[in-house]
């Protein structure tokens, strides 16, 4: 009756044994492996991020006011909403990386259904917030016109807060069973008639900067529905997805318990950066300093995406090794990870020193903002070294399932550490937006060291223990009823 569980739970290395070739082999083979998963993986994430971006571009057409209550509400948007979707969501990147590695495949469609109801339940409660955005931001003090502003635009996002989450949970489910083609190709898709969209509904049918919001609605619901079609009919996907079922219905507190922790392991991360743009607006030329740290941001997220990549591949690799109890695989597949985050981040932070006095011009003209961005790149490329180390080994903690300790880690790292760190470098010793980008570098630095000391104290074979009981104790009624 339960056939997974008669393999053994801990110590097979069936990657050894499948090879029978010396050490070095299994490292390049699970160096092959990682970036098959990631190549895709970061393409799509690049592609999905290009939607809201669009929208804001057209947007940027109307009108000044136009622009930035769209850039208000995508920001609120993110910190409220979408931030929260993709946190919750990445609790599957631990429970169906597990089932699958198990060979529990039916677990997996109801692990995503599962998650469709709770997300779709949240997203519920998060939409009645957006409906009074306007007047929270007359709270805290924004412009009457932009706060009205943004509060129409993110009215007319609230069908993109679904979507997304449905979209969210189809991406996971796929990934965490190695298929990421589909993932690429469907959000290439939607990225490239995102363009299309945009105009038909602000030009065309003449909806303004509503049609922009509107359109990350369509197009992510777009996404999704070529996934959900993918899953329905693909052969790959015949024995995770067998329709739906009233499991989904159940255990959804232990789901919540886990689900919890992986959003705020995701948003107290995004939020503190997203904190350092409304921090410099303190600053003396706050217009400056806002302009450049939003900049910063902007580049900071795009290079995000390729360690964002290497941490979901080796969330899969790892959640996959310990669900089928193969911690000395799990064990590799940390090690590899860590070597090409290493050299991912310092590439990528010696192409930063190498365009520092270029890139400004990618963003103004103002030659007074490009010398601003020459003297923040090299603190960026410091940031993103570390960042990259600290991606890659959050997604070691979320294939192992260690999200709470993984949210202790980013509130320690970042509120106790970073954003006071911050604020000291800016505002007692005068640093302005050097100084808190100096305060997240402090952040980052801590955050690292602590998920590294975390990773390398891990007891593999007790994971892999961990991860079958997870697996058994989810799948327990079904088998008990069959």
């Amino acid at each position: 009756m339960l056939p997974a569980m008669e393999e053994p739970l801990v110590g097979g290395n069936s990657s050894t044994e499948e090879t029978g070739g010396p050490k070095e082999s299994l490292v390049v083979t699970e160096v092959k492996k990682q970036l098959y998963l990631a190549g895709p993986l970061i393409a799509g994430c690049l592609l999905q991020n290009v939607v809201q971006m669009i929208s804001v571009m057209f947007v940027g057409h109307l009108g000044e006011l136009a622009l930035s209550s769209a850039s208000i509400a995508t920001s609120f948007a993110n910190v409220t909403g979408f931030s929260l979707m993709a946190g919750m969501a990445s609790s599957l990147d631990t429970l169906c990386g597990q089932a699958f590695g198990a060979k529990r495949y039916h677990q997996l469609g109801i692990y995503k259904q599962r998650a469709i109801l709770v997300l779709t339940l949240v997203s519920v409660v998060v939409a009645v917030l957006w409906a009074y955005t306007g007047q929270i931001l007359l709270l805290f003090g924004q412009d009457p016109e932009i706060a009205m502003g943004a509060g129409s635009y993110i009215r007319w996002m609230i069908p993109a807060l679904f979507a997304y989450g449905l979209l969210q949970c189809h991406v996971r489910f796929l990934q965490t069973q190695s298929i990421v083609l589909p993932v690429m190709a469907s959000a290439g898709v939607t990225a490239l008639s995102h363009v299309l969209v945009c105009w038909l509904l602000v030009y065309k049918l003449g909806l303004g900067n509503k049609g922009a919001a509107l359109a990350n609605a369509v197009s992510y619901l777009a996404n999704v529905s070529i996934l959900a079609l993918y899953i329905r009919v693909s052969p790959s996907c015949k024995s995770t997805w067998t329709g739906l079922s009233k499991e989904a219905f159940h255990d959804i507190v232990s789901f919540m318990k886990l689900a919890l922790p992986s959003a705020l392991m995701v948003c107290l991360e995004w939020w503190s950066f997203e904190l350092l743009v409304l921090l410099s607006g303190l600053l003396a030329n706050p217009k400056l300093e806002a302009s450049v740290l939003s900049i910063c941001l902007n580049t900071a997220s795009l290079t995000f995406m390729i360690p964002f990549g290497l941490g979901a591949a080796i969330s899969t690799r790892v959640s996959n090794e310990l669900g089928a109890g193969r911690p000395e695989a799990a064990r590799l597949a940390t090690r590899v990870t860590m070597v090409l985050g290493l050299m991912t981040g310092v590439t990528l932070g010696l192409i930063m020193i190498s365009v520092r006095n270029l890139w400004g011009y990618a963003y103004s003209n103002e030659k007074e903002v490009v010398e601003y961005i020459a003297r923040m790149m090299p603190l960026l490329s410091v940031s993103i070294i570390f960042d990259d180390m600290q991606c890659v080994l959050s997604g070691v903690v979320r294939g192992c399932g260690l999200q709470r300790i993984g949210a202790c880690v980013n509130l320690s790292a970042y509120y106790l550490v970073g954003i006071p760190a911050a604020l000291c470098f800016a505002f007692v010793f005068h640093l302005g937006g050097m100084g808190l980008w100096f305060g997240i570098i402090c952040g980052l630095i801590v955050q690292m060291l602590l998920l590294l000391a975390i990773t390398m104290r891990t007891n593999w074979d007790k994971e892999a223990l961990k991860a079958k009981d997870r697996v058994f104790n989810s799948s327990l009624p079904l088998d008990m009823t069959s």
